[in-house]
């Protein structure tokens, strides 16, 4: 059990629980440590005879997850957890023993999740672990893409954008980035795979890469027509890795229903697609989190790669925030 210092106590007993608190205790009670520490553990680096010992992986692990919540640099978290005691409690760093591990340090765990892809890993794990817990359904999936800019200015040493990234129009605004497409459980909108393209590559042409291929329906909006035509779905059905009998509830374009005669046909029609949409709408829960709450509204790095690599882990830890109040409150039973 972890022993906190005089200070930490002396800052556990005051009156006012912030939102910052709260939000870290819940997240203390719902992710799975073990589990995920146990992904980590093959590939990390053992203490030797000489040198500075390695810092723990669970500790490395927690700050990483509160770089991801608060869309912090690697300096950025070092300064907030020896700002922050709440940050420190979490990360279970007492300043009187030791210092937070630096901005290196953190850097260096990241290129070591991303070389052995282990944030990809870590999302398996984090829904498998769900899917234990009766929250990840494979019945319905929802579809859905969503574009994440990227630094578009030259001024720098080699005077380029990210040749990775794309630029697309949509609506009457230009955009530079890149688009994460999401395949999402119908039932409670957690994200069950990720594919990652630049910013201009069609939403259609990859609905393959989001499904996972036991589900009988699939929701999406207008930008989907045609997905069930496309020969890479079609190929998938021969293949055996998407079901043929795929119920796909892709929604009509808004222009083609308005012009529908008026009368009971329009009418049906409408209400029709209304409740399509009031199942699709689950999975702009997983990217508002995403954006507004982890404020993951930029691509931090440069290339797809990092990039991805990154959104496996924040994909991950959305889906813990969006399941935990299942998580902590599993029976049902009013909160006291």
């Amino acid at each position: 059990m972890h022993q906190l210092s005089f200070s930490s106590s002396e800052h556990a007993m005051k009156k006012r629980i912030t939102r910052r608190e709260k939000f870290l205790g819940e997240m203390e009670r719902v992710v799975p440590w073990a589990k995920l520490v146990a992904v980590i553990e093959p590939v990390y680096p053992k203490s030797g005879r000489v040198g500075r010992p390695p810092v723990g992986v669970e500790r490395m692990l927690r700050m990483y997850f509160l770089q991801q919540w608060y869309s912090l640099s690697d300096e950025g978290l070092e300064d907030a957890i020896t700002d922050s005691q709440a940050l420190r409690q979490f990360v279970r760093i007492d300043l009187s023993c030791e210092a937070v591990p630096d901005a290196t340090t953190l850097l260096k765990f990241r290129r070591l999740l991303e070389a052995h892809d282990l944030t990809q890993a870590l999302f398996a794990q984090i829904n498998a672990h769900l899917a234990q817990q009766g929250l990840l359904m494979r019945e319905g999936t929802l579809i859905d893409a969503t574009l994440i800019a990227a630094p578009s200015s030259t001024k720098n040493s080699t005077g380029t954008r990210d040749p990775e990234m794309h630029s697309t129009k949509k609506g009457n605004q230009w955009h530079f980035g890149m688009k994460a497409h999401i395949g999402a459980d119908a039932d409670s909108g957690l994200v069950h795979s990720l594919h990652t393209t630049p910013a201009h590559a069609s939403d259609v042409a990859h609905t393959a890469d989001v499904l996972h291929g036991e589900e009988t329906q699939v929701f999406a909006d207008a930008g989907y027509t045609g997905a069930q035509q496309r020969e890479e779905v079609v190929q998938a059905q021969e293949q055996g890795t998407i079901r043929p009998d795929v119920d796909w509830q892709i929604a009509q374009r808004r222009s083609t229903v308005n012009k529908l005669p008026e009368g009971q046909h329009k009418m049906l029609i409408q209400a029709l697609e209304r409740a399509k949409a009031r199942v699709r709408a689950r999975v702009e829960h997983a990217f508002h989190v995403l954006k507004n709450l982890f404020g993951h509204k930029k691509a931090r790095y440069k290339g797809l790669a990092k990039n991805t690599a990154q959104l496996y882990s924040l994909f991950g830890l959305v889906n813990l925030a969006l399941a935990k109040r299942k998580l902590l409150n599993p029976q049902g039973t009013p909160a006291s």
